[in-house]
């Protein structure tokens, strides 16, 4: 259920308005809404009600308004909503969650937005809060003075949002955009000084020096003629300023023309001296930059959310914070070794050097144990982020479609408190919310098995004192070219540290008795985590194997994959997903490069055995290592790996089920018999 005060007065539930009757049943109810969660006296009511003096029978005729609104609310499933109009004697609440009326969402959206210090997430959050508007506020009620005063103040709430949206707009260089939206607004407001102000700036970046200046004198005419005052400080302001940058603008063009120049400046000429930086060569026209002229730049939603840390503060653990959201997984059973992956994170993550929100990305081929690496390190550092950690499966590489980042952002939104109805529709405004929302917070975000950076991004935090951590199996190049995060790539366990997995696993006596043995499993396994663990599921199914008699098994190809799956954890399921997001050219050459014999080539081998050029082999190759299907051991010597082989031998990356399934695969070892 929604109440529409920015506008004509309305309830809707679903997509149905309710009939709310005349104007004076409509205004009760406005009245109510104005001060939601307060008690309203019958008197204010009746004197709201009427302009001149009152009826003998005003009370009962606002009785008789509150009464059929009480049934209209009802009829239209309030208690479901939390909604009760209530009487307490003789005044009246509308008892609701605030965040129900379009007047209250609008207020929130338009405080979290910092137009000077986060203007990208500011236009967003602006734009869908004047969304909320549809005509004039207050329309359908009375029109009395307590009303008029209300729809002015409401009015000018909106105004002071235009300004700020056409603020946001020209901090982004966007300045186009900032004269369109305010030049409606000055053309009905045409006496509103910082408005005006506003849309002058925009115009004169835009080159309409001229026109920015028919506005200062239009609009100093018309406070003469109309209130018999001068220009105030803003509106100067803004007329100096073009003033100066015009002439300062003459002056290098006068500095230029003796050194011949034909148009612009000469490499190293004179700065300007109102805007601080040399001038572009397009030879736009430069102000000073926002809010440098001594002139009041109103932002009301400079301050920060209320439940973050104060500015500046560190990124040292502390308590955590009560009702802070707990997303993260549980922790990885028997996590074993990646000290030096470990190590790294805490580096990255805990930098604090740089002013920003630091960003790592733990990428490594499928089964390497990228997720364990990131929620181990989440957990052993959950101290630090008091405000909370967020985690999400980005499905990058898994059944099905990928997540979407309107859908992760509405669960990040929904995590830290933000009611349902207030959830932005689209994925941009959602973003935005998000970043404001965390600006201040110390906060964990953690997100899993990510396909490509543009998936990423609309999730990332601000706040400098918030930190993410990404897993993939690609490398994210993108993420680290345009948000600097750092990367930590996990290899396959070694000799030692595989071992102590499959004893971690099965307990250090039955791996203790066959040394070699467990050495062998872990070559036959490539050293994957995954890999290991459905081998020694295997063995935990069958408690009198020795790790031998498994590893003969695992010797025959043709099972391998089959065997080291367990339920819905297997290699051939974990492979299976990173070549389905091949293109068709790039999985025939990793099946090409399969039939090699010890999986060892170059691109002029890999060429001759896809058929492919060269040039569109190299390409072709550089993707395959960026999905750690194969691996650049040196400049130019390229590996793949034996279970990457066995299962891309296979045309239809089918191997490992059709081992498992097939009669012949020997499945008598499978299940343990035999």
């Amino acid at each position: 259920m929604d109440f529409s005060l920015l506008g004509p007065i309305a309830v809707t539930t679903g997509s149905a308005e309710l009939s709310l009757g005349p104007a004076k049943r409509r205004s009760v109810l406005a009245l109510l809404l104005l001060q939601p969660n307060t008690t309203v006296p019958l008197e204010q009511l009746i004197d709201s009600l009427w302009e001149d003096e009152p009826p003998e029978h005003a009370r009962t005729v606002v009785q008789g308004h509150v009464s059929r609104l009480r049934a209209t609310l009802a009829e239209g499933g309030a208690e479901a909503y939390g909604i009760e109009l209530a009487t307490h004697g003789s005044a009246y609440l509308l008892r609701l969650p605030e965040e129900l009326i379009d007047a209250h969402r609008f207020g929130e959206l338009v405080t979290l937005a910092r137009p000077e210090a986060a203007p990208a997430d500011a236009v967003p959050l602006l734009r869908e809060a004047l969304g909320l508007w549809r005509g004039p506020a207050l329309t359908g009620t009375v029109t009395s003075p307590p009303f008029a005063a209300a729809a002015h103040a409401l009015e000018e709430r909106r105004l002071t949002a235009v300004e700020a949206l056409g603020r946001a707009y020209g901090a982004l260089g966007e300045h186009e955009q900032a004269a369109a939206i305010l030049y409606s607004a000055a053309v009905n407001h045409p006496l509103r000084e910082g408005l005006i102000a506003g849309l002058m700036r925009a115009l004169f970046r835009t080159g309409r020096q001229s026109d920015a200046l028919e506005w200062f004198h239009r609009t100093r005419r018309l406070l003469n003629e109309e209130l018999g005052v001068d220009p105030g400080e803003r509106l100067r302001g803004a007329y100096e300023e073009i003033l100066r940058a015009e002439a300062a603008g003459q002056q290098r063009k006068a500095a230029a023309q003796p050194s011949g120049a034909s148009g612009g400046e000469p490499a190293g000429g004179p700065r300007s001296a109102t805007a601080g930086a040399a001038p572009p060569a397009t030879g736009e026209p430069q102000l000073p930059a926002q809010g440098s002229s001594g002139t009041a730049t109103h932002d009301a939603a400079a301050a920060p959310a209320k439940s973050g840390p104060r500015a500046g503060a560190t990124g040292g653990s502390g308590p955590a914070r009560a009702g802070a959201p707990r997303l993260l997984p549980r922790p990885p059973a028997r996590f074993l070794g990646r000290e030096h992956q470990l190590t790294s994170l805490t580096s990255a993550l805990t930098d604090r050097t740089t002013g920003e929100s630091p960003l790592t990305v733990v990428a490594g081929p499928a089964g390497v144990g990228k997720t364990a690496c990131a929620v181990q390190w989440a957990h052993l550092h959950a101290g630090a982020f008091p405000d909370g950690q967020l985690f999400a499966d980005l499905r990058g590489f898994g059944e099905g479609d990928e997540a979407a980042p309107a859908e992760i952002l509405r669960d990040f939104l929904l995590a830290l408190g933000t009611p349902p109805e207030r959830v932005p529709g689209s994925a941009q405004a959602a973003s935005a919310l998000f970043r404001s929302l965390v600006a201040e917070r110390r906060l964990l975000v953690v997100l899993d098995n990510a396909r490509s950076s543009a998936q990423v991004r609309p999730l990332l935090p601000g706040g400098p004192h918030c930190a993410t951590v990404v897993t993939s199996r690609s490398r994210l190049d993108g993420l680290v070219a345009t948000d600097c995060a750092r990367p930590v790539g996990l290899q396959a366990l070694g000799h030692e540290e595989g071992a102590a997995l499959l004893g971690a696993m099965l307990g250090p006596e039955r791996v203790a008795e066959d040394p070699a043995a467990a050495r062998e499993l872990v070559d036959l396994c490539d050293g994957l985590p995954l890999a290991l663990r459905a081998a020694a599921a295997q063995l935990t199914a069958r408690p009198r194997w020795r790790l031998a008699r498994l590893a003969a098994a695992l010797h025959d190809e043709r099972r391998r994959l089959a065997l080291l799956s367990a339920e819905d954890a297997g290699v051939a399921a974990a492979l299976r997903m990173s070549v389905a997001r091949l293109s068709a050219d790039d999985a025939r050459l990793l099946s090409a490069l399969a039939t090699t014999s010890d999986g060892h080539l170059n691109a002029s081998a890999a060429a001759a055995l896809a058929g492919y050029d060269q040039e569109r082999t190299q390409d072709a190759l550089d993707r395959l290592a960026e999905m750690h299907l194969v691996d650049e051991e040196a400049t130019d010597v390229y590996t793949i790996s034996t279970l990457t082989q066995l299962f891309a031998r296979d045309e239809h990356g089918e191997s490992g089920e059709a081992g498992r399934n097939s009669p012949g695969d020997g499945g008598s070892g499978s299940d343990g018999r035999g």
